[in-house]
């Protein structure tokens, strides 16, 4: 297993991993296979979504925002509950394909992982599976 790293500098964003993840594959050798990605935290998660207009980013944000407000009268008393429901719907883990040592992605698509609840230093563990 690997992982990334990552410092987040904001409450909220997506952060565009998916060179790091290309880079993990690259150096792993496995020409065909699987890539798990999964986020070990309750407050922040990974996603696939566009990667070639950043306000697809901006927007995602804005309506998150908009559908689970920061403020709403939770009863957590650590006040991020808005962070915990984020990361639910988007969800903890990703599988991509790898074909002849590439991750297989969509043209326009990239790897975001999502922090609800920063400034964090985080991670991003990775499994790569090699076909049989």
């Amino acid at each position: 297993m690997q992982n990334i790293t990552i410092h987040t500098t904001e409450s909220t964003g997506l952060i565009n991993i998916t060179k790091k993840v290309d880079k993990i594959i690259k150096e792993s050798d496995v020409k065909n296979g699987l890539c798990y990605l999964f986020v070990p935290h309750t407050t922040a998660a990974v996603t696939i979504n566009e990667s070639a207009d950043p306000d697809v980013v901006s927007d995602m944000i804005m309506e998150l925002n908009k559908v689970i407000p920061f403020k709403d009268n939770y009863r957590h008393m650590e006040g991020n509950s808005a962070a915990h429901i984020k990361a639910s719907i988007i969800g903890s883990t990703e599988i991509i394909f790898i074909a002849d040592g590439n991750l297989q992605l969509g043209t326009w698509q990239g790897i975001f992982f999502c922090e609800f609840d920063g400034p964090r230093t985080r991670q991003v563990w990775i499994k790569i599976v090699p076909d049989q």
